[in-house]
């Protein structure tokens, strides 16, 4: 393994932290997975992570020809996290570009997350082979990338095509966004709305099969329990609420036709684990309602085969492209 041409991939998550070496073809010959630092000075928890990069450049005998780092928010690939961290308290404005790169002297660059998912499926997943595209990963939130006329563009604010979250799908919805806005898609389409939507419904004594858990512990009631416990069990909340849902995610995804015109759309994320309940009605929706030529074309939604490590491939892929375009 020594001597081995590799790229390093990273991506730090709300929960996870995952490390990546990746041959040139995206090929793993090694990996790292563990918890998110919490509780710690963002110096502290970035030590960490220093420290467990270096066990994995050990592991591997050589070191990296570059490294990736995906983060979440808006990124400046050479400093890191300049706007809403997000998930990782402390990360905004801090200079872990730069210490990456005084600690193992190699090309380091970071990315937003959502714009990593899109290389991991353009170089080995289902963007390959086409110039258009769509990813969207839905979990907590909801991130997004974008692939246009074969290019992943960067722009002067480090926002391009990751802030499909953002756009408003209803204006009148009483739900708050960290944008300042109400009725985001994040807020209306995201794993975490369709819990607090059920959750509601709970709460104001629409009979369920779940209430008895709500009442005994309200989180216990999230996406997974609701498809699990409730929609498999044709629970009336939980089937209206995972449809009203569908329909929300589907007008998103009209949205993003009609902005960027993909040949596909790939959807990632915890929520994909349900495909199989919703994933049908969601594809009739967005397909009853694009407006493209030729009429009546659609557009294939489809799920990624490689979300588990779509940010560390991302990464991976991320920083070889650069390379590759700086010589």
């Amino acid at each position: 393994m020594k001597n081995q041409d590799w790229y390093l991939g990273l991506d730090w998550g709300g929960t996870r932290v995952k490390l990546g070496a990746l041959t040139p073809d995206a090929t793993f010959i090694a990996q790292d997975t563990f918890e998110s630092p919490h509780n710690v000075r963002i110096a502290n928890a970035v030590e960490a992570l220093l420290d467990r990069t270096a066990g994995l450049i050990e592991n591997v005998g050589s070191l990296p020809l570059g490294m990736g780092l995906g983060l979440t928010g808006p990124v400046d690939p050479e400093l890191g996290v300049v706007l809403l961290p997000g998930k990782v308290k402390g990360l905004e404005k801090y200079p872990i570009v730069p210490q990456f790169k005084e600690r193992f002297a190699v090309p380091v660059r970071a990315q937003n997350d959502g714009t990593l998912s899109m290389y991991a499926e353009k170089y080995a997943g289902k963007a390959k082979g086409v110039d258009w595209a769509v990813s969207l990963t839905i979990g907590t939130g909801i991130g997004s990338g974008v692939l246009l006329d074969g290019r992943i563009l960067e722009d002067p604010n480090f926002m391009f095509g990751t802030q499909l979250g953002h756009l408003v799908i209803n204006a009148a919805d009483d739900q708050l966004c960290l944008t300042g806005a109400r009725g985001t898609a994040e807020m209306s389409c995201s794993a975490t709305a369709l819990s607090l939507a059920v959750r509601s419904g709970l709460q104001r004594g629409i009979p369920s099969v779940l209430t008895e858990s709500y009442f005994t512990d309200a989180h216990a009631i999230d996406f997974h329990t609701i498809i699990k416990e409730g929609v498999e069990r044709e629970d009336r909340l939980c089937l209206d609420e995972l449809r009203r849902w569908t329909s929300k995610l589907g007008w998103l995804l009209v949205n993003a036709v009609h902005a960027y015109s993909p040949q596909v759309i790939i959807l990632s994320g915890g929520a994909m684990l349900a495909a199989s309940h919703f994933l049908p009605d969601l594809r009739q929706h967005v397909n009853r309602y694009i407006f493209r030529h030729p009429p009546g074309q659609g557009v294939p939604i489809v799920v990624s085969e490689i979300s588990e490590h779509t940010g560390v491939l991302g990464a991976a892929m991320m920083i070889k492209r650069h390379l590759e375009s700086s010589k």
